[in-house]
């Protein structure tokens, strides 16, 4: 009789099920799936549990707080209104996310941010699908590592403001697009990734109005140009697709024009036509402006510039199908959605940081397949030069000590110095462990931990800056503030609008003598704020009881008309009230008449 070994040993010829093997046996691209986990769990806990260690920083992160804040007080998801004001600048897609997240987890910090932080991390997963898909599973882990790294994507992603919402869509328009085109997709593929892709550009619109289809649709017709393929017009399922990008995006404009007819031509004369076209708004940068922000964007990548360009030369990823259809080339798809995005900010009237954030996905993608392709020692002579870079930037970072800019005390810019010392100081211990990992574990482990080591750096410069944003915020007088305020109570904001207190205080502001950016808001209802000094002496003296916040110039010089019982002050601001109140004398004992740290 054969022994119970043999038999077990015998079963798999017989065609008998064996147990499946544990998961984390499994590989990726040849990673161990168990590493594979440990490395996504670590990248989790510094993209997300960094979110709430710094104080919101005006305007925009303040701003979109408020206004998701407002939305879901009133209970008026149409309507966006900033400070009480109507405030028709951007849609109110960003806004929703934000209310939605203060339901689920309460009004703070963090909660405000997690919109910008899930839109990066569907934005990098999606790219290290559409990479993986197209050029190898080990480019696209190589793609999401890059992107997570990247300085701009990762900092846009624990910044509040539309940029990162926008392009976390836009990275999904590109890589649906990318995913629906393989050769080797179904039909009924084809169709999903394609209405996918369509209903992300209806988010985009819903983000950020009409930037949202014009672009990859610029894109789209720049590669059709350049590979003369005109049949990929009919794969892109566009009568349902834009049905169903309609359907996303429709309904609030519809809504918002029928109860505000003011809308349409504010929207999209002032807020499209004019902030391209002109410099009305009052950002205005040289053809150039995003040259070096691209460079310190992308920094920790630029080494594989060569090998990008390779990528789109060379064509990765072709297929090389027979018959007269031009493949499709993913490589040249992506080099041109950076390109013609990169160009079209480029030569825009209206110039901010944020505006370039969509193409780093597209970047990401071609690092990850320049970094397959890259040698040993072109990839040591990268590491090599971020340990110069650290090393010129560790030594440079004393100068941050010395500055004294943007009506921002020097003592904040020392303590902020320590800061950048330090994340200079993990670029340089980033890059030599890389080198290290090169040698002992190979090119994927090398890559990985660089990876890790630069998102920690930028994440410590960023988290350093609490430093500074600390006082900007105005945390600091919130408690003294609430102590006086009242619901219900006027908050005046007189000469200027602080983007960050309000949110803090849960309390809108009324706007004195200079509407600043609600000046629309201010002109289709003007009994919402007082348009003089004049007015806002008489309701402060006659009025019913009310708390102003004041600038140090505006309190000197109003401190002597009316008066004036100083709740609490920083740097920047004075918060008083027109009626007396306990502590008031401890409050008042230093009043700062210059912007100097009391």
């Amino acid at each position: 009789m054969p022994h119970r070994s043999d038999r077990l040993a015998a079963e798999p010829a017989l065609g008998l099920a064996q147990p499946a093997a544990p998961w984390h046996a499994a590989r990726v691209a040849g990673v161990p799936a168990l590493t594979l986990s440990l490395v996504a769990i670590g990248f989790a806990l510094l993209w997300f549990g960094t979110l709430g260690v710094r104080h919101l920083l005006g305007p925009d992160e303040g701003r979109y707080a408020e206004i998701a804040r407002e939305m879901l007080s009133s209970g008026d998801w149409v309507t966006i209104r900033y400070d009480g004001l109507k405030y028709f600048e951007k849609p109110p897609f960003h806004m929703w996310m934000t209310a939605v997240a203060y339901t689920l987890f309460g009004i703070g910090d963090w909660q405000a941010r997690l919109c910008v932080a899930l839109a990066g991390a569907v934005g990098t997963g999606m790219s290290m699908l559409a990479a993986a898909r197209w050029f190898g599973a080990r480019a696209g882990l190589m793609a999401g590592l890059v992107l997570a790294s990247a300085p701009m994507w990762n900092v846009a992603a624990h910044f509040n403001t539309l940029d990162m919402t926008l392009s976390g869509a836009m990275a999904c328009v590109l890589a649906s697009l990318l995913l629906a085109q393989h050769p080797a997709a179904t039909a009924a593929a084809r169709r999903r990734w394609m209405l996918a892709c369509w209903a992300a550009m209806g988010v985009a619109v819903l983000t950020k109005g009409l930037v949202g289809v014009a672009l990859p649709g610029l894109v789209l017709v720049l590669y059709t140009a350049a590979t003369r393929d005109l049949a990929l017009w009919r794969r892109l399922h566009a009568p349902a697709g834009i049905a169903l990008m309609l359907l996303v995006a429709v309904p609030w404009y519809w809504l918002v024009a029928r109860r505000n007819p003011e809308f349409l031509r504010f929207f999209f004369v002032h807020e499209h036509w004019q902030r391209y076209t002109s410099t009305v708004h009052a950002r205005t940068g040289a053809p150039w402006y995003f040259v070096p922000l691209l460079v310190g964007g992308f920094l920790p990548w630029l080494g594989l510039l060569p090998g990008m360009v390779r990528a789109v030369t060379q064509r990765a990823g072709v297929a090389h199908a027979t018959g007269t259809r031009p493949p499709f080339q993913p490589a040249l798809m992506a080099a041109l959605w950076a390109v013609s995005i990169f160009g079209f900010f480029s030569l825009s009237g209206s110039k901010l940081p944020g505006y370039i954030v969509p193409i780093f996905p597209a970047l990401g993608m071609l690092a990850g397949v320049a970094l397959t392709q890259a040698s040993s020692r072109a990839w040591t002579r990268q590491l090599r030069a971020m340990l110069v870079v650290g090393a010129i930037g560790l030594l440079a970072s004393p100068v941050v000590a010395t500055l004294d800019a943007n009506n921002t005390p020097n003592a904040l810019y020392r303590g902020y110095a320590i800061w950048a010392a330090l994340a200079f100081a993990l670029v340089m211990a980033s890059a030599a462990a890389a080198l290290w990992l090169l040698r002992r574990q190979g090119r994927m482990a090398s890559v990985t931990g660089y990876a890790f080591g630069m998102l920690l750096a930028f994440s410590i410069a960023l988290l350093g800056h609490e430093a500074i944003g600390r006082s900007a915020s105005g945390i600091d007088l919130a408690a003294p503030i609430e102590r006086v305020l009242r619901p219900g109570m006027p908050l005046y904001g007189v000469g200027m609008l602080d983007h960050t207190l309000p949110f803090y205080l849960r309390h809108p502001l009324t706007m004195v003598a200079q509407a600043d950016e609600l000046a629309f808001g201010a002109a289709q209802e003007p009994r919402k704020w007082l348009p003089t000094i004049d007015a806002f002496v008489d309701a402060w003296q006659h009025g019913p009881r009310a708390v102003a916040l004041l600038s140090p110039q505006a309190f000197a010089e109003l401190g002597a008309r009316v008066p004036m019982h100083v709740i609490a002050h920083d740097w920047r601001r004075v918060a008083v009230s027109n009626f007396p109140f306990a502590g008031e004398l401890q409050a008042r004992r230093r009043v700062p008449d210059s912007p100097a740290i009391p």
